[in-house]
């Protein structure tokens, strides 16, 4: 498992990204894959850095752990910022016009849309969001 910690600030978007990405060619995965997670990264990070520290400043882990039968990577996302299960919240009705639906809800319909797995739970004072896409 490789990981990466930074201060939750949008500023660290390209180190993730870039750590991520680094790891995922490595891994020989497609362009599509790496496109598909690039996004999910960005959501769940800017997320992060937006909204989990109230207070103001903290840090979030990022960790890669690949498997190989089958190819897999899974993502953990933690940070000790205030408890909050993205999961809870309602998908948005995409049937719906923009100006009829509500605000937000799109970001984490839209990594559940490119994941395989997604899980979230709240231990030892830390959020613990985790994705898994095959590849």
């Amino acid at each position: 498992m490789e990981k990466i910690t930074v201060e939750a600030k949008v500023d660290n978007l390209q180190d993730v990204i870039s750590f991520a990405t680094e790891r995922l060619e490595e891994h020989d995965c497609s362009m599509k894959t790496i496109m598909q997670i690039e996004l999910v990264l960005e959501e769940i990070f800017v997320n992060i850095a937006s909204y989990a520290y109230k207070d103001g400043g903290g840090s979030a882990t990022i960790s890669l752990d690949f498997n190989h039968q089958p190819r897999a990577v899974e993502i953990t996302f933690t940070d000790s910022g205030e408890p909050y299960n993205p999961l809870e919240q309602e998908d948005p009705d995409t049937t719906l016009d923009v100006d009829e639906r509500g605000i937000g809800g799109l970001g984490i319909f839209l990594v559940k849309k490119n994941v395989d797995e997604i899980t979230y739970k709240y231990e030892d004072n830390k959020n613990i969001l985790s994705i898994k896409k095959f590849f």
